[in-house]
Formats: structure tokens, C-alpha cells, sequence
């Protein structure tokens, strides 16, 4: 196996069209592509170049001399994948840009003008499919309400995961190529209204993401202590809107709810050496915070059984390799439906395979740890004594757990913009295939949504290019089309 991917990637495809030989997969134009963990590099295939060593822009990629024992379960996943789901050599979709089939617009042809509102990972990849499209030329405005840009790649990426954050190095130098301007601390609604931005522009994609966490729905979820794992993020890392945001840290339990790739991280978090953020992201007041915490146990209860854990697999393997995991053996013995899909029966037998090896808590040292719970449905939170409680139903039977601190983490809610369509139910922006629609269902000329806001929050950094680039062909399309209001001339 001459390469390997050995970290929770970004699924960012960049090294993709750079392997001469197509072994890296899924690729944007595989349907795999939009459920996948992370891509993997076929160890039959792949030729020793190099060429995705170059591309990957958060450092995921070394030779297979290079690997470390952390990096080892990474490199039996990456032959995994190909054993479970079929060679690359055999695949009926291998890379494709159609870009390749367009034509280039003549030199007189009119400029498209496009807004994209949102600077963090889905407002880049619309830029970027813009700058990339050889069949038209477009002039970009990118609008962030925030002083800096990286969106949730800034502020919800934990911050000692500095690898994974150099993918905003990308998006900083797609920002700097000519015909693009980047509006910092420009609110929608306040500073400019919706629809100045459509009159002043052919189009507005708007990639605001989802950054509050949604309703908990449970007796008690307002109680002080009580949470979202994604303000508690976005409070570590420094995001302006939760400087203020009381923690406690003085009980010797948090209990998270929900089991995402979030509740991992926030788990870790909780349970490393603080020095390990040390010089990171991390706001100061929060590092500070952790130095002194009692937290000795975090415990994460899912409502499912292990075979429908909604963390990937490389994220519960960096996980166990900072502080004990464990899990209570009875739980794990929960059987689950085998998916049909091969890509997901792999994902479900992985799981399935590195959880048996956790340790009983009987097992684990008594320092700091973080337990994982399955069939656990909260039922309320009660509050007592400075304490909260976290009733649950255990496999039928009530239980309750004593903390300090409860963290939901069970979704987020996309970003409503004042003057843009939003869907209550659905925390999303109503459309269709990019293009938002108004109240009566159809759709509004001009207007399109990317990312999150677009479709839920699902995926990873990299999906949101695949994601990009579906609303992008529709915006050029009504442009092509005719469907789209030229702007004052300036």
C-alpha cells in the first residue's frame, strides 16, 4: 500500500483528478460519494506518484513507510474498503469533470455577478465552481457577518485538530484571485437587506450554514447547565456570538446526548490534557476553564443500538488514542438490520469491530474516561442541589445519572437570513436543487442556497463541493437561460 489516508480527511476530493491511475474513492461523480466516511486509496492501484500527497489540503496523505502505530488502524481501513465495497479497477464511475464539455463564452458575453453570503466551507466551493467554470465569467462578492471567514471550519473544528483547519488556506487563496471581494462584519438584514444584494446582483447564493443546535424536546432542556454541544464548541474556539456562554465545569460528569462526530469531540475536549490546546484556537478563558475543571467522566448516550452510531469510525479512532474509552458490554450486544448498500455495511461491520475491543468501565483507569451508552432514551432533566439529573430509559428500564453539565448534541438548525424563505420544520432553506423557492412553491429568480442551510447539516467539509456545485450549474443555467435580471450598471 504505497499511500494512505490517516486522518478523519475532509472528503474535499482535491486529490481525486490528481491521481493518474484512479485509486482514490469515492469520487464527486460516485454516488458513494455523498454518504461516505472519508475517501480511500486502493492499495492494488495506487503507484507510488505522489501527485495526492501534493493535493490534499489538509495533510491526510503518507506513504506507507511513513506510518506511525496511531496511523495504523488507518491504513487496515483504507484496504477494508476496497475488500467490502469492490476494487477501483472494477468501478463503472471513474472520474469525470464535466467542465471538460463546456464551451468557453465569447469575449463580448455578459459578466454574471454573483453575491455568495456566508464565508465558511459551502460559500468557498461557490466560489471556487464559479472561478472553475469555463463556460461563463463571473464577478463575486462574498458577505460575512463575522470578522474573520472559515465558518464552522474556524469554529467548529476542534481546535487542536490543526490539519484538518489548513483547508481555509484554500478557501483564503480562492478569495484572492481577481474578480472576487470579501465583505468582513456585513450583516444581512442590518448592513444590506436581502434585497439589495438580489437588484445589485444576477444572482444570491446564500451558504450561511446551521450553527445553533436544535431543540432538545425534553422536560427541563431550559434549565441553566443544560447546553447545545455546538455552543459549547463554539465557545472553545472563540466564536464572538457565545463569549459569554456560562460553563460549568466544577461536577465530576458531563453527560452528552446524542452520539455525532460532535459529541466525540466535545467529549475529548473535555477529558484531554488541556495543555494539548495550548497555542491552538482555543479562546484563553476557555483553556483556563479546562485547566481547572473537575470533569473525570463523560458519558454520551445514544438512543440507538451500536450498529446505528452516528459517529464515523475515524473519529471514535482518535478519539480512543487520547483518553480511555468504554463501553458496557451489554449494550454492545445489540443487533442492528444489515444495511444492503456495501459502502454502509462496511461503515456498520467497522464500527461493530472497534467498539467490542473497548474496554468494561470496570477495566478502564479511574482518571478521566468517556463512556459510550447505547438504547438509552432521556427522558427528562431535573435540576437539585446546584446538580443536574439526567433520567433516561436503559433497555426498558429507568435510570438516572447525576452531573454538572448536560450537552445535547442530537443536530443543528440551519441559519435563517431576514427577507429569504426558511423552513421552521426542516431548520433549512426551502428549495429545489439550489434554487430557493417562495411561499406559493415556486421558484424565486435569482436566489439559490449552498451548504448546510441548503440541505441539513450532513457531511463533512468536502461534501459541501459536490454540494456546490449542483447549485452552481443551476444558477449558470437560469443565467444561460435568460432567467436572471441583469444589475444597474456601476
Amino acid at each position: 500500500m504505497p499511500h494512505v489516508i490517516v486522518q478523519n480527511c475532509c472528503n474535499d476530493a482535491s486529490c481525486v483528478p490528481e491521481c493518474p491511475v484512479d485509486c482514490i474513492h469515492p469520487t464527486p461523480d460516485e454516488p458513494e460519494y455523498a454518504t461516505a466516511e472519508m475517501l480511500y486509496i486502493d492499495p492494488d492501484v495506487c503507484i507510488d506518484c505522489g501527485a495526492c500527497i501534493d493535493a490534499c489540503p489538509v495533510s491526510a496523505i503518507t506513504t506507507d513507510y511513513e506510518l506511525t502505530a496511531e496511523m495504523a488502524p488507518f491504513e487496515t481501513m483504507n484496504a477494508d474498503y476496497y475488500e467490502a465495497v469492490g476494487s477501483s479497477a472494477d468501478r463503472d464511475h471513474p472520474f469525470a469533470d464535466p467542465r471538460a464539455r463546456r464551451k468557453r463564452p465569447a469575449s463580448d458575453a455578459e459578466t454574471l455577478r454573483v453575491a455568495v453570503v456566508g464565508a465558511g466551507a459551502a460559500g468557498h466551493y461557490v466560489v471556487s465552481e464559479l472561478q472553475h467554470r469555463i463556460d461563463v465569467r463571473a464577478t463575486i462578492d462574498v458577505y460575512e457577518r463575522l470578522p474573520e471567514t472559515g465558518g464552522l471550519v474556524r469554529f467548529g473544528v476542534a481546535p487542536d485538530h490543526a490539519d484538518t483547519k489548513k483547508v481555509q488556506e484554500q478557501f483564503a487563496q480562492s478569495r484572492t484571485h481577481s474578480g472576487v471581494t470579501t465583505h468582513l462584519g456585513v450583516r444581512i438584514g442590518e448592513d444590506v437587506s436581502a434585497a439589495e444584494l438580489s437588484r445589485t446582483h444576477h444572482a444570491v447564493v446564500y451558504a450561511v450554514g446551521s450553527l445553533h443546535g436544535r431543540d432538545l424536546g425534553l422536560p427541563g432542556a431550559d434549565l441553566a447547565g443544560v447546553t447545545a454541544a455546538a455552543d459549547f464548541v463554539a465557545w472553545y474556539n472563540g466564536h464572538p456570538d457565545f463569549a459569554g456562554l456560562s460553563v460549568d465545569l466544577s461536577h465530576e460528569r458531563v453527560v452528552v446526548l446524542g452520539n455525532g462526530n460532535v459529541a466525540l469531540d466535545v467529549a475529548r475536549v473535555l477529558t484531554a490534557d488541556p495543555e494539548v490546546f495550548a497555542g491552538t484556537d482555543m479562546t484563553e478563558d476557555a483553556l483556563a476553564a479546562l485547566r481547572d475543571s473537575q470533569v473525570r467522566e463523560v458519558v454520551i448516550l445514544a438512543r440507538r443500538g451500536p450498529g446505528h452510531a452516528a459517529f464515523t469510525t475515524p473519529e471514535l479512532v482518535g478519539l480512543a488514542r487520547t483518553v480511555p474509552v468504554v463501553a458496557l458490554p451489554g449494550d454492545l450486544e445489540e443487533a442492528a438490520d444489515e444495511p444492503a448498500d456495501p459502502q454502509a455495511r462496511f461503515y456498520r461491520e467497522q464500527k461493530l469491530a472497534l467498539l467490542q475491543t473497548l474496554p468494561a468501565p470496570d477495566a478502564a483507569p479511574d482518571d478521566r474516561r468517556v463512556v459510550l451508552r447505547f438504547g438509552t432514551t432521556p427522558t427528562a432533566i431535573t435540576a437539585s442541589d446546584g446538580a443536574l439529573s439526567v433520567a433516561f430509559d436503559d433497555h426498558g428500564a429507568p435510570t438516572s445519572l447525576d452531573c454538572g453539565l448536560v450537552l445535547p448534541s442530537i443536530g443543528l438548525r440551519g441559519t435563517s437570513v431576514p427577507g429569504v424563505p426558511y423552513d421552521e420544520a426542516a431548520g433549512t432553506i426551502p428549495n429545489a436543487d439550489g434554487r430557493v423557492l417562495g411561499p406559493d412553491g415556486a421558484a424565486l429568480p435569482g436566489v439559490y442556497a449552498a451548504g448546510w442551510c441548503k440541505r441539513g447539516p450532513t457531511g463533512v467539509i468536502g461534501t459541501n463541493r459536490y454540494d456546490a456545485r449542483g447549485t452552481v450549474d443551476a444558477l449558470v443555467a437560469d443565467f444561460h437561460a435568460g432567467l436572471l435580471t441583469a444589475p444597474p450598471a456601476e
